[in-house]
């Protein structure tokens, strides 16, 4: 296969994966008011439409700067067959981002290359995959390791799951340019030492912070510093 029929490939590729992807998110956001719907249906209760909409309209508002900043931050960095399944399941940051940049590291990928997209979409795909089945194991197992999961001795440690396990994949990519991480980490730390309230806006810092990471590697790159 020539480099013309590799591009005509990919793009036959692409049209389907938008066209797939597109029906797969409205398809899920059916199903998700078709829940809620169906029973105050059944149940013959529905809620006030007014106060309904007053109080969407004020969650609107904190969650679509988050909404926006995930898609602009994250979607390149997947492509879109791995974005609209990321968008799809959820997990972006916990799960899926992660083991896209893995599979993207193992495979040696460029990031907006034809195969950063395949290998993306396959790894998001299985991690999808994995999950469910793990969820499922979860549930069936939930009733009889209860005393083991509500045990007081272990709170501690199911309470610094999510921090231990971004320190890890944080200090994996900080190591590789720590004069670039160092000033926008230092920043956000202080930040959220001296304003705790704004951990609930990491979505909207990490645009601050990706800013700011930006700005200084431009700097550092025009000073020659680098490397």
């Amino acid at each position: 296969m020539n480099k013309t029929q590799k591009n005509e490939f990919y793009q036959r590729y692409e049209a389907s994966t938008h066209r797939l992807g597109r029906a797969g998110t409205l398809g899920a956001i059916a199903l998700l008011l078709a829940v809620p719907l169906a029973m105050g249906w059944v149940l013959g209760a529905a809620p006030d439409w007014p106060a309904f909409g007053v109080g969407f309209a004020q969650v609107a508002l904190i969650y679509w700067t988050s909404g926006v900043v995930e898609f602009l931050v994250y979607a390149p960095m997947l492509g879109s067959g791995a974005s609209y399944l990321t968008f799809i399941t959820g997990n972006a940051v916990n799960l899926k981002l992660p083991c896209a940049v893995n599979a993207r590291e193992i495979c040696d990928t460029q990031v907006g290359t034809p195969e950063n997209d395949i290998v993306s979409t396959l790894s998001v795909a299985t991690s999808s995959l994995v999950t469910t089945l793990v969820l499922a194991v979860g549930v069936l197992c939930l009733v009889p390791l209860r005393p083991v999961l509500e045990n007081p001795a272990l709170a501690p440690a199911f309470n610094n799951v999510i921090p231990a396990l971004f320190g890890a994949l944080a200090f994996k990519y900080f190591s590789k340019s720590l004069k670039l991480a160092a000033a926008p980490l230092a920043f956000m730390c202080l930040l959220f030492v001296l304003v705790p309230s704004l951990i609930g806006s990491v979505s909207f810092l990490i645009l601050v912070s990706g800013g700011m990471a930006i700005g200084i590697a431009w700097w550092m790159y025009r000073t020659g510093r680098l490397h």
